[in-house]
């Protein structure tokens, strides 16, 4: 509950310097100095310090899985905004817009990891989404930008259409939006349940880029500001898939045999569409979007699962998608060029660069003694424990090894190809980029360090 109303209020707070203080660097030196505040808090409340105490009725509930997701997302989103807040400069003149949007979805993020109730499930997920619309139209002057945007919008109205009515339906079988206090018959169950639960998985199945619901990623993506891509592919996406793990676990844990054969299909459909398509780019970036989605598939292993190795996994692997993805992003989002070929030759021009970029793209890749290996390990464990089928385990395996190809197409370009790639970083950035990898490399070796916290 600290993180929710303070957030609240520093997305209003920014609103106003952004009207009131004319330098960005005051605006951003404010934006950062607040996201620090509400790490603080937040592990203020994992300790036990409370400073708002409100009756939610039932509907939220703040346990130690929710407020220690909620500090890898405030973590992520502080780290994205000192590396990348000064890039949000060249989008546009509402700067401190921008930020007020980012705190409120750092509201609906809080609500969907820690709601009980299916409304304040819909109010966070369409907190978050409305934000993103603006977020990812606000290059004005950009046709694909707008476009983008336009899509994002059509597609999300659509999907939170479905949302309502899977809400609906689930309530006429129940009678309540509680989750935890809903009831199906232990015989067969009414169409009524199972069609609300098929809507539902949809719905979160578009807000996650998982396929076949995926088509809106690769051009939203591509066409919003590279830095906002990298917000949206990241914390968002971990955001919405904590939602969809406590749905199902909470609401339709009695359903299992019933949603865990098309949560597999999907698993699967997700990784092969992703990892497939994401080989045949020739942009980083649109690269970027559909390994977003390969990844996709491999967090819905935990909502496939659904034990407590899922539930430790999926917080390990939002840790180590989040920073390797801003990580890479941040160093994009200072390259005019975003093909392979504007990779080649960065080991020679940026040495430091490449090498902590190299570092990031390993992590994704899965490779051990980094964050991203353990994550996928966790992952499958996860899977192979659920006792469900052993061939998605190992199509995930061979994804995996797909997903090296288009990973590594990146590293031979910065270390193998002749060119002059550009990109002009301050000291400041080079070495905030490498403590971000250190922590990574720390996560693949040390994961305790994460995952105590969720026991303490």
């Amino acid at each position: 509950m600290n993180v929710l109303i303070v957030s609240a209020i520093l997305g209003v707070v920014m609103l106003f310097s952004g009207v009131l203080l004319k330098q960005t660097r005051i605006v951003r030196a404010i934006a950062i100095i607040g996201m620090a505040v509400l790490l603080v808090i937040n592990i203020l409340e994992i300790s036990g310090t409370s400073f708002f105490n409100i009756h939610t009725y039932g509907m939220m509930h703040f346990d130690r899985f929710a407020l220690l997701f909620n500090s890898i997302v405030l973590f992520s989103t502080l780290v994205y905004f000192i590396l990348s807040a000064k890039d949000m400069e060249k989008v546009g003149i509402h700067y401190g817009e921008y930020f007020a949007l980012i705190f409120f979805i750092v509201c609906g993020i809080v609500l969907v990891a820690s709601f009980k109730s299916l409304l304040i499930l819909f109010l966070g997920v369409e907190i978050i989404s409305i934000p993103l619309y603006i977020l990812t139209g606000s290059d004005k002057k950009n046709l694909k930008s707008n476009e983008a945007s336009l899509k994002y919008f059509l597609m999300g109205a659509f999907s939170t259409g479905l949302m309502l009515m899977g809400i609906a339906l689930i309530y006429g079988a129940t009678g309540t939006f509680n989750a935890s206090e809903m009831t199906f018959p232990a015989a067969r169950p009414s169409i009524l349940p199972v069609a609300g639960m098929l809507l539902l998985l949809f719905s979160m199945a578009f807000k996650v880029s998982a396929a076949p619901f995926h088509f809106w990623t690769p051009d939203v993506y591509d066409g919003a500001p590279t830095v906002f891509t990298s917000f949206m592919a990241t914390i968002v996406k971990a955001a919405v898939f904590i939602g969809f793990i406590r749905l199902f676990d909470e609401a339709f844990g009695s359903f299992n045999a019933e949603w865990q054969t098309w949560i597999a299909v999907i698993t699967v459909i997700t990784l092969f569409i992703g990892n497939i398509t994401a080989v045949f780019q020739q942009s980083v970036k649109r690269m970027l979007a559909y390994s977003s989605i390969a990844q996709a598939g491999f967090m819905l292993l935990a909502v496939y699962a659904m034990n407590t190795d899922a539930k430790e996994g999926i917080l390990l692997y939002t840790a180590a998608y989040c920073l390797a993805t801003i990580g890479i992003f941040a160093v994009l989002a200072k390259m005019s060029d975003y093909t392979f070929e504007g990779f080649n030759g960065m080991a020679r021009q940026q040495p430091m660069i490449a090498l902590l970029t190299t570092i990031f793209f390993l992590s994704l890749a899965g490779i051990p003694l980094t964050a991203g290996f353990l994550a996928k390990f966790y992952m499958l464990k996860a899977a192979l424990g659920a006792g469900g089928s052993l061939w998605v385990v190992i199509f995930a395996v061979l994804m995996a090894a797909v997903s090296v190809w288009y990973y590594f197409r990146v590293i031979q370009a910065m270390y193998f190809k002749d060119g002059q790639a550009t990109v002009q970083v301050s000291p400041f950035f080079k070495w905030t980029l490498a403590v971000l990898a250190a922590v990574v490399i720390l996560l693949g070796i040390f994961p305790n360090l994460l995952l105590y916290w969720y026991y303490f």
